[in-house]
């Protein structure tokens, strides 16, 4: 059979390719400093704050003709006033705190809407407020401002529990003071709440706190919120996910039990107590009566490796 020739070949039919859309360029709109929120870097460049430690806060010349300004811009809505007005506060309370008295619950209120706030700036700054709040009124914020100091504490445990440096250390460093500033015991008592907390980060600040708190009581402060309820707490965060939240447990049994070791009313019970062995006897009962049998060894093990 003769092949056909090449030539009546039925011809192949290539597909059109589809023609290629000319890209437009439109100018995107830049972001405003609402829309993006990165709490590790300074603020947007075109607003200036100035983070002015509290050693470098100066009083004010003219506090009282200062005052009515103050509470207006702490309801600006502008966000930089209210910065300004935040800084304001903070020489008020270092400089003039008896001017601040009658407004200090609002104060207290803007501090904690500000704490919210998705601008890192404003949010720092009101973390340094409340730095200085605690610093200036200390044991008077348990008086009359209870559900205000409340919620400024659940914000200060938020933000230190975050991961975002920018905020996150301001708040590691208000807790601190807020410890350094408050009576321990009724401060314990607010504390406690978050050791059964859902987030385990909220758990592992708050652990440190009352880590602070313990180290800073003595026995008659721990008898009277309750010895087997700091060490049944004790061995609650022993138990946590945190490393952070074992650590501070480590701290407040560690706290507990010298202070457990010198009580004088223990050792007139226990007349035997003259040395680490006999006072490690003292501290296995009282552990083996207020605990379960493991968690007691816990904190048993935690006393011996300590010596």
């Amino acid at each position: 059979m003769a092949l056909r020739p090449i030539d009546n070949a039925l011809p192949t039919t290539t597909p059109e390719r589809p023609k290629k859309q000319v890209k437009i360029s439109v100018p995107i709109q830049k972001l405003t400093d609402s829309a993006v929120n990165d709490e590790n870097k300074a603020p947007v460049p075109d607003v200036t704050i100035d983070y002015v430690s509290s050693e470098n806060l100066k009083s004010l010349p003219d506090p009282e003709s200062k005052f009515q300004s103050l509470i207006e811009g702490l309801d600006s809505k502008d966000w930089t006033k209210v910065c300004e007005s935040l800084n304001d506060t903070r020489r008020f309370a270092l400089y003039h705190s008896s001017l601040l008295v009658p407004i200090l619950e609002k104060v207290m209120v803007v501090v904690v809407k500000s704490m919210k706030n998705p601008r890192s700036a404003l949010c720092k700054t009101s973390i340094m407020a409340s730095s200085d709040i605690f610093k200036a009124f200390g044991d008077q914020l348990l008086d009359s401002n209870s559900d205000a100091l409340d919620s400024l504490l659940l914000q200060l445990l938020l933000k230190a529990s975050q991961d975002k440096k920018f905020v996150c250390e301001e708040a590691d460093r208000t807790l601190k003071v807020m410890v350094d500033s408050i009576t321990p015991l009724p401060l314990l008592h607010k504390l406690k709440t978050y050791v059964s907390h859902n987030n385990m980060r909220i758990r592992a600040k708050a652990a440190i706190s009352i880590s602070n708190c313990v180290s800073k009581m003595g026995i008659e402060g721990m008898k009277e919120f309750g010895l087997a309820s700091l060490v049944q707490m004790a061995a609650e965060l022993l138990k946590d996910k945190l490393p952070e939240a074992r650590e501070a447990a480590r701290s407040i049994v560690i706290s507990i039990y010298n202070a457990f070791a010198e009580d004088d009313d223990q050792k007139q019970e226990d007349a035997f107590m003259e040395d680490e062995d006999q006072k490690q006897e003292a501290w296995q009962s009282f552990c083996q009566s207020n605990l379960p049998p493991i968690d007691a060894q816990s904190m048993i093990k935690i006393t011996t490796t300590s010596r």
